[in-house]
């Protein structure tokens, strides 16, 4: 089983610098989230008022966090396919173009002794064992040199030369913000959304794009200085690993299990244990759902065969209706779908054009069937476990009683047009919401702003859905980072059979 250990250092009260406000509190609730949201197994604290570990003291001084480097990383004691997380809140400098992370005690008129340098840093990761290290970096706070050189051009540099993993708050020469309002650290604000419930970023390329829109978003926000995170990767495809498991979507995990199968197999056995592998991650869905799924057609093959299809989805074969249902019509019972689940009134609603209640009886249905009444949004994990089945019913239901217009399979088609993927990035996302009418003038809208009415754009709807898979908040804005996470998740779940 892989192993996740981290290394958390916050400092706000310097002897020779000026103090910060909020590095401690960044440092203690990052700890927070790889710990109990994570799920991390060791995470070790240097911070301020940090207890003590093992009787040493983690007041981080330099002698005390060389100690600990040199203690810890003595040996290895992780596999090479485990992960190991560096995060620092604090001040970073620069001497002699290279970058030192700054202690409680580090002096900027003598920084070569007092600081940590980044070069002796990943050298001690690098003993760990783990080929798997993450370096986060909020140290861009002001610079103290005469250097051409920014803080994080020469970690940038180390980190490519490594194979270390380095996210830095800014580019060289910015400076990261602390923002009075949120008690925080800007980038370190960004970066635990993105990583927690709220982004569910599970692949670093979906963690780069979420940085690179809230940072700038949050800063124009409340009027502070630009400053651009950066995400430093050597060989490029590490950019497409998975570091938080429970949010990959079902196209990411494929995507892993390639990326893992190519480094560790020959050609001539790739294809081979590909399929094994894919058969043993389906294997729990496939024996769950292929029954319903062919009951599926079979009931509707002998309730509506001498009906025409209204719309075929070119992605995946689904389940057809007949086109001549009205509001009055018996409710049809589906063998295959969840037990429990009725779709007589989301029938009624949608044969009466009733976009606007229909598409919150969708959510409904859709929260009922993934057991998430309670919580009232969907989750990556619930999405991937979501009934294919019902999906689909869900999904011609939309589509026959729109005459083509609206309906998951219909979002899927005009995203794939546009090269609408699993890592998709924020200007795509933008594309995709202004072909379905969720952005106009390059404005995004609140769900409450949305067309209910009969000319709405095609793919318009399902909507509620959409905008509440990854969200809290009832009637938050469509153009959410969260709903193109979600929304990712869901056609691929659509594609789950294609």
């Amino acid at each position: 089983m892989v192993k996740n250990w981290a290394l958390v250092i916050g400092i706000n009260h310097y002897d020779f610098l000026q103090p910060l406000k909020y590095a401690q509190r960044d440092a203690e609730l990052m700890q927070n989230l790889l710990d109990n949201e994570i799920g991390f197994e060791r995470v070790f604290l240097f911070a301020d008022d940090s207890p003590s570990l093992g009787g040493e003291l983690t007041r981080p001084h330099r002698t005390n966090l060389l100690r600990f480097l040199q203690q810890l990383f003595k040996h290895p004691f992780l596999e090479p396919e485990d992960n190991f997380w560096f995060f620092f809140s604090g001040h970073g400098m620069i001497d002699a173009d290279q970058d030192y992370l700054m202690p409680a005690d580090g002096n900027p008129n003598d920084i070569e002794n007092t600081g940590i340098s980044v070069q002796y840093l990943i050298e001690c990761l690098g003993g760990s064992g783990c080929k798997n290290i993450i370096l986060m970096l909020d140290a861009c706070r002001h610079q103290h040199t005469q250097s051409a050189a920014g803080f994080g051009q020469q970690t940038q540099q180390l980190a490519k030369q490594t194979g270390v993993i380095s996210i830095l708050s800014s580019s060289p020469n910015e400076s990261s913000s602390e923002i009075d309002t949120l008690q925080q650290g800007v980038f370190t604000h960004a970066i635990l959304e993105a990583l927690g419930i709220q982004g569910q970023c599970a692949t670093l390329k979906r963690l780069h794009q979420y940085l690179s829109f809230r940072v700038p978003e949050l800063l124009a926000h409340y009027k502070y200085p630009l400053q651009t995170p950066n995400i430093s990767a050597e060989p490029v495809a590490k950019l497409q690993q998975v570091i938080i498991p429970q949010y990959a979507n079902l196209q990411e995990i494929s995507d892993r299990q390639i990326n893992s199968l190519s480094t560790e197999v020959s050609h001539s056995q790739e294809l081979a244990q590909l399929e094994q592998l894919w058969m043993r991650t389906n294997t729990e869905v496939l024996s769950c759902e292929i029954h319903a799924l062919n009951t599926s057609h079979r009931i509707t093959h002998d309730n509506f065969a001498s009906q025409p299809a209204v719309y075929v989805s070119p992605v995946i074969a689904q389940p057809q209706y007949q086109s001549t249902a009205t509001i009055t019509e018996p409710a049809i019972d589906y063998p295959s779908s969840e037990p429990g689940i009725n779709y007589q009134r989301l029938t009624e609603l949608l044969a009466a054009g009733d976009w606007k209640a229909a598409d919150r009886e969708t959510l409904t249905l859709m929260l009922k069937l993934a057991k998430q009444e309670k919580v009232g949004w969907l989750d990556i994990e619930a999405i991937n476990k979501f009934s294919y089945t019902d999906l689909c019913i869900i999904d011609q239901l939309w589509v026959k009683y729109s005459q083509g217009r609206f309906g998951f399979s219909v979002q899927k088609r005009i995203w794939s047009s546009i090269d609408g993927q699993a890592d998709a990035d924020y200007q795509t996302w933008s594309k995709f919401c202004d072909r379905i009418g969720w952005r106009v003038n390059k404005n995004w809208l609140f769900y409450s702003d949305l067309n209910f009415a009969d000319n709405a754009p095609e793919g318009h709807f399902p909507a509620a859905a959409n905008v509440d898979l990854l969200t809290v908040h009832q009637g938050w804005v469509v153009g959410l980072f969260g709903c193109l996470v979600g929304f990712c998740a869901l056609t691929a779940r659509l594609e789950t059979y294609s």
